[in-house]
């Protein structure tokens, strides 16, 4: 019985859980065996029938055995194999002609494979870049058989060091040989022209003139030589070229190609910079203290992940909005779409195993999954509307579903405003008083701003005096330089010695320093010499040990029988320097003040 309502009570929890999730659980495959990256998905109707297939650029296991996969429902509907690993892939509409069939583009190395109705259609390569001359000297010696295997690859090598453009892959390949490799490798290569050709890196689509959803798009690449390059839909030709400072890994584009477009592209080097129509370089740079994992644009707002297990919010001019800390680090990110409800939202998959959803700072929801979430694809699947398909770091498959009736609700304790700042305050009613006043500051509200700034400027005016005051004066008793840290206190003691008074002074200087002594210091007093006469109105100061108090003392006889006091002004100087470093007032009583005590 005790087993019996223990099963009864996990089910029943089993069945809250998911009664209170907006998620349907489709579909889970551990052993599904995809291994690739949110650049990598798309969904899009392939054959114009209305059944939306999944496209994944699958690394294969190991990054061994790239394949171009297309999924319907849970099932690998094709398969077949790249030549090199997948960097993104994209669907978009290259002709306006019926039927309307998006076309599929899949970058991969150098080239990219575009697919119409799932078959091979056109292959477009990057153009390739000029060699360097001093290899391609080095190369035409070795043809010539004027230089051995063993010099040319010390020399390919100093080039690869100092030379800022790359070496072309033949050298490459060949620094990569035995020793014993390398003459055959020669013979057989030194006839090739020297070929230099880069890869593409990231991948984007762009609307042409149009920004319906079903308009003609451009291609938008990213190059390994720090260039986007902007391609036609029809004739894939090279509209528009742009340079960057760095290599982009990350590419978010809006507007339209004819009309006005304004592109974000994420780089190696930790900035993000944004392009205009008709701008060769950059326009605005978003400088980042960490690496970006993912960039994402939610209306007007560009939204970063980077490694420092955070999100942040921009501007396209690179004012920062807002920043929401991650529990976990950040693996992939993706936007999350619901037209029905006009959702736009931010998905960032975490090492701790969970989805989760962001409308700027707030939290929306939180998924849970058995394995860290490497990549995340949202959109129609099949003939479901709102469908998440996520890949798993084991290379597992998840499918979920929203629920119709879910709507995402701000939620999370973390962030956004506590929930007293909805409450209402008891605001007491208006009195006559506080009428009367509003009236006033309305009908001379110029007038007492006015008289404000004035008060405002006296304020400031007299403080300024006052704080110059005591600076030409010196009568702080602290030292206001960092390099002399000081501090001196100073105490009066009465002796009666024979007829006349005789007054000890005595100076306790301190060094505050914590680590440094000091050195080269004096001791001053000016003193009415009328009043009084001291045997020493001028000493050096010893050596002061961080953090010691020293008393330092003199002696102050009073000349005047009448009673006169003055005071004594002590200076503590630096060697060689006439302004003083800090100064103290010692008030000294009379002689008749002396009898009385």
């Amino acid at each position: 019985m005790a087993a019996a309502s223990s099963s009864d009570s996990d089910a029943c929890g089993a069945e809250s859980n998911e009664a209170n999730s907006k998620w349907l659980d489709a579909h889970y495959d551990p052993m599904a065996n995809i291994h690739t990256f949110s650049a990598c998905l798309a969904l899009a109707d392939l054959h114009g029938d209305g059944e939306y297939k999944l496209v994944v650029g699958d690394l294969g296991p190991g990054g061994q055995q790239p394949r171009l996969k297309v999924l319907k429902g849970p099932l690998v509907m094709t398969e077949s194999p790249l030549p090199a690993l997948p960097a993104a892939a994209a669907t978009f509409l290259m002709e306006q002609h019926e039927p309307r069939t998006p076309a599929l583009a899949l970058a991969s190395g150098p080239c990219v494979y575009v697919y119409k109705n799932l078959r091979p259609y056109f292959k477009f390569s990057l153009p390739q870049l000029p060699p360097n001359p001093l290899e391609q000297d080095l190369w035409n010696q070795a043809k010539e058989d004027r230089i051995d295997p063993l010099t040319l690859k010390e020399m390919l090598e100093s080039i690869r060091e100092t030379a800022e453009e790359p070496l072309s892959i033949q050298s490459l390949r060949f620094l990569q040989l035995e020793l014993s490799e390398m003459e055959a490798f020669v013979n057989q290569h030194k006839s090739n022209s020297i070929k230099r050709q880069t890869v593409i890196t990231t991948m984007t689509t762009l609307k042409k003139n149009l920004a319906d959803e079903d308009a003609v798009s451009c291609l938008v690449l990213g190059t390994e030589n720090k260039e986007l390059l902007v391609l036609d839909p029809e004739a894939f030709t090279i509209l528009a070229k742009m340079s960057l400072p760095s290599v982009p890994v990350f590419l978010e584009v809006s507007g339209q190609f004819d009309v006005e477009f304004r592109l974000a592209a994420a780089c190696r080097n930790g900035n993000i910079y944004i392009l205009r129509r008709d701008s060769k370089h950059p326009k605005y740079c978003i400088e980042l203290s960490a690496q970006p994992v993912g960039l994402i644009r939610v209306h007007k707002v560009l939204v970063v992940g980077s490694t420092q297990d955070s999100l942040h919010g921009f501007t396209h001019k690179g004012k920062k909005l807002w920043t929401v800390q991650m529990p976990a680090a950040i693996l992939t990110m993706n936007l999350l779409e619901q037209h029905s409800r006009g959702l736009q939202a931010v998905m960032a998959g975490l090492a701790n195993g969970e989805v989760r959803i962001y409308r700027d700072k707030a939290l929306l929801n939180v998924i849970h999954t058995p394995d860290a979430v490497t990549s995340l694809c949202f959109g129609r699947y099949g003939r479901e509307d709102n469908t998440l398909i996520m890949t798993t770091r084991g290379g597992g498959l998840i499918i979920k579903i929203l629920k119709r009736t879910a709507v995402f609700v701000e939620g999370g304790s973390e962030v956004g405003p506590p929930p007293a700042q909805a409450m209402k305050l008891n605001v007491p009613r208006k009195t006559r008083l506080y009428v009367d006043q509003t009236l006033r500051e309305r009908e001379a509200g110029t007038a007492m701003h006015r008289a404000f700034q004035t008060d405002l400027y006296l304020l400031r005016l007299r403080a300024a005096r006052a704080y110059l005051q005591a600076l030409e004066s010196s009568l702080s008793p602290l030292s206001t330089t960092a390099r002399e840290p000081l501090k001196l206190h100073a105490v009066v003691s009465i002796w009666v010695q024979g007829l006349g008074p005789t007054f000890k002074l005595t100076l306790h200087l301190q060094n505050t320093s914590t680590t440094r002594p000091v050195l080269g210091l004096l001791v001053c007093f000016l003193y009415n010499e009328a009043l009084y006469s001291l045997p020493r109105a001028f000493f050096k100061v010893p050596l002061l040990v961080p953090g010691l108090n020293y008393p330092l003392e003199t002696f102050v006889e009073s000349l005047s029988n009448k009673g006169i006091s003055d005071i004594i002004k002590v200076l503590v100087l630096r060697e060689g320097q006439s302004a003083p470093l800090l100064s103290a007032h010692v008030n000294m009583p009379g002689s008749e003040g002396l009898a009385a005590a």
